[in-house]
């Protein structure tokens, strides 16, 4: 089987946020999409490694920002390449992003973070059903808020790999005949002659064949 007929699937790309007591946190996912109109309900899978995940389990709430064209590859990195349980996402210390951006964060009615900037709209949710699909869990959520920002088109998965992936930094250069691998999805360099095939890309969570040997 040919694994990039995946790729030819249409996704969008979102700012998943939760918040359990006093911590707030986020991630990136690429599956969120209204399943029924009456009543107005939506499907959100995100996958179980992710620290916004267990808050959802535990909560029950979230936010969905949906992501523009208007993004940065910082802001994927600032949500997708580290994860809450080792950093406060939210403080101006967990990186540059966070850092320039903080102001335009804001808070929902049902007390939740939201992303304004690189999105075009937030939706609030509240979970109505759980579906264990394995690596992730499928969340059945009702709509109970949400708000437009602005009419900047959504950013596609496609989008992203065409335009916003590109600012993936190079690999380094690196002794010579050394060996790296490195993530097509979002740049992640492994270094080593052989990738296990069971290995899981500490950023964006796709596996082994998600890589590409690179001989410097």
């Amino acid at each position: 089987m040919d694994n990039k007929v995946m790729e030819k699937l249409s996704y969008g790309l979102f700012v998943c946020t939760a918040k359990d007591g006093e911590k707030d946190n986020g991630c990136i996912i690429n599956t969120a999409t209204q399943v029924t109109s009456s009543p107005n309900r939506v499907m959100v899978a995100i996958n179980k490694d992710n620290y916004t995940h267990d808050m959802v389990v535990k909560t029950k709430a979230l936010n969905v920002s949906t992501i523009s064209e208007a993004a940065s590859f910082d802001m994927f990195k600032h949500f997708g390449f580290q994860s809450g349980r080792d950093v406060d996402k939210f403080s101006p210390s967990s990186g540059e992003w966070m850092k320039e951006n903080l102001a335009s964060c804001k808070r929902a009615k049902n007390g939740i973070m939201y992303i304004t900037e690189g999105v075009n709209s937030y939706i609030s949710l509240e979970v109505y059903e759980m579906v264990d699909l394995g690596s992730h869990t499928m969340f059945i959520c009702d709509v109970v808020d949400g708000e437009v920002l602005n009419d900047i088109a959504s950013a596609t998965y496609a989008y992203y790999h065409k335009s916003i992936k590109t600012q993936v930094e190079k690999v380094g250069a690196t002794p010579e005949g050394k060996t790296v691998w490195k993530c097509k999805i979002c740049g992640y360099v492994y270094e080593g002659e052989d990738l296990p095939e069971d290995f899981i890309c500490p950023w964006c969570k796709h596996p082994a064949s998600d890589f590409e040997k690179v001989v410097m």
